[in-house]
């Protein structure tokens, strides 16, 4: 879903880029011009994203803590309660 986008790949990118996780090196240009990640590039990026998985955040509209790999599966579970008609509007993953 496009709203959890900001939170969990956006964040998890400009994290590692911002710590120095990920580094040129990590990267490599094709002849096509596409860039792809290396191997440890690739672990890099999947072992940080395990990790935040298991954060936990504040989820406000359940009103308690979830962890991160979590909220997918919980908004999803909000969607389908909206479009059965349980709730009146959709509440949005809103973090803080």
């Amino acid at each position: 879903m496009e709203e959890l986008r900001p939170v969990l790949a956006d964040r998890l990118a400009l994290s590692l880029i911002n710590r120095r996780q990920l580094r040129p090196r990590d990267f490599e240009t094709q002849d096509g011009g596409a860039t792809l990640l290396t191997d440890d590039g690739r672990r890099t990026v999947l072992t940080a994203w395990q990790d935040r998985k298991k954060e936990d955040r504040q989820h406000l509209f359940l009103g308690e803590s979830a962890p991160l790999g979590l909220v997918p599966y919980l908004q999803a579970q909000l969607l389908s309660r909206h479009l059965r008609g349980d709730l009146d509007a959709y509440p949005p993953y809103i973090w803080k």
